[in-house]
């Protein structure tokens, strides 16, 4: 950080979050506070002075520093938008050791590859099924709404034991819950909704009644094998059950979304993987370096931390986007280039550290097989209307596009 940034008053920094003017590319001004070093400073939309961090090596010491803490209930948590502080998901991403590792070590058999690898063939199940409708009700189509959205929905449904018959409501509730334009109100509302709908839920799988439309899975277990025993209270249970639901459809519906938007847009990286099927999971994870749709971790310092030739005093807030570190040129070559060759996978898509996504298996599973079948079955797919008509989600949200319009 340059010494003119010290002596700026909070209204001379920059605003923070930061909205993408391009769906794939990130927020022009990462680039700025960059050129002022690797961590800087930064006004919130309540005047607050937080820092972001936007150099990769940084980044990474960052994540693992247990001085850092996620702890949402901290009342000098740093809040990006008005309805974050009131969305209520706390469960492990809003959670420090040791409460978190005991959660994430309850949680983590129904993640682990070998658990995705046998789910494999039914995600390439639920693909199909949704390409088959798309081929059999003809171009153009909304690939947001009619393949994007529903492959995770429908997979997560089937991971946790929940009818998917009710995915219009949990899409809904989440979308409102965590749109960046939202209110509080709206955030808290929604949120209550969900928790509301597991709690219930829960009652109906304690009574013996059978799920509506859904097969036994991963809420069955929580309920048979830790509410017993005390490990897991039912309000934990369906707190848990509310953020593996909404974490489990939204990001990867934005990631499959704005993959095939970046991949159609940049047509010469189409050709390669229509014409080698075995460049897709190499593709998958420069797609989620190039991309990197969930762009908002958030920290505050619990002590004093010195990196670099600055410090973070306790108490300070701490904003780590992945979106910035992914595209330093200190750690990939010609980083703003997407190259479906390159084959990292020492990216921070999904984070770092304790904190590291619990679901990235699965979500990668996901992407990838959709990126394989789309280019098998679809190869002519391509936009129906230009970029630019499409938008972007603001910042403080995750990223995406609300629709891609596509013909083939």
């Amino acid at each position: 950080m340059s010494g003119d940034d010290l002596l700026r008053t909070p209204a001379e920094l920059p605003e923070f979050p930061m909205s993408r003017t391009c769906p794939y590319h990130p927020p022009a001004g990462y680039a700025e506070l960059r050129e002022r070093g690797p961590v800087s400073r930064v006004r919130l939309y309540d005047g607050r002075v937080a820092w972001v961090v936007t150099g990769y090596g940084e980044t990474r010491r960052l994540l693992v520093d247990p001085r850092l803490s996620s702890d949402r209930t901290r009342p000098d948590f740093p809040v990006l938008v008005p309805r974050m502080a009131a969305a209520k998901l706390t469960a492990l991403v809003g959670m420090d050791p040791p409460e978190h590792d005991i959660q994430r070590r309850m949680l983590i058999p129904s993640f682990t590859v070998k658990r995705v690898t046998g789910l494999r063939p039914s995600i390439r199940r639920i693909v199909d099924e949704r390409i088959d409708v798309l081929l059999a009700e003809g171009a153009p189509a909304d690939l947001v709404t009619e393949f994007a959205l529903p492959v995770p929905s429908t997979v997560i449904c089937e991971l946790l034991g929940v009818p998917y018959e009710d995915h219009e409501f949990f899409e809904e509730q989440t979308r409102r819950m965590l749109m960046a334009t939202g209110t509080a109100e709206e955030a808290a509302a929604a949120g209550a909704a969900l928790v509301g709908y597991f709690d219930e839920l829960i009652g109906a799988k304690l009574g013996g009644a059978e799920a509506r439309g859904a097969a036994p899975g991963l809420l069955d277990e929580l309920i048979e094998t830790r509410l017993p025993t005390g490990d897991l209270s039912r309000e934990e249970i369906a707190s848990i059950a509310m953020f593996l639901l909404v974490a489990g459809h939204e990001t990867t519906a934005n990631m499959i979304g704005l993959s095939i938007l970046t991949l159609l847009e940049h047509p010469e990286q189409w050709a390669r993987l229509r014409a080698d099927p075995g460049l897709v999971p190499g593709a998958m994870e420069e797609l989620l370096r190039f991309l990197s749709v969930a762009d908002e971790l958030q920290r505050v310092a619990a002590a004093d931390i010195e990196i670099g030739s600055v410090v973070i005093k306790e108490g300070d807030g701490v904003y780590l986007p992945n979106a910035a570190a992914n595209r330093s040129a200190d750690a990939f070559t010609d980083p703003d280039t997407l190259d479906v060759g390159r084959g990292t996978r020492h990216h921070l898509a999904f984070g770092y550290g304790v904190h590291q996504c619990i679901g990235q298996n699965l979500a990668r599973a996901e992407l990838e097989i959709a990126l394989g079948r789309l280019t098998a079955r679809m190869p002519a797919l391509r936009l129906a209307e230009p970029v630019e008509r499409l938008g972007t989600k603001p910042g403080g949200s995750v990223q995406g596009i609300v629709r891609l319009p596509v013909t083939w």
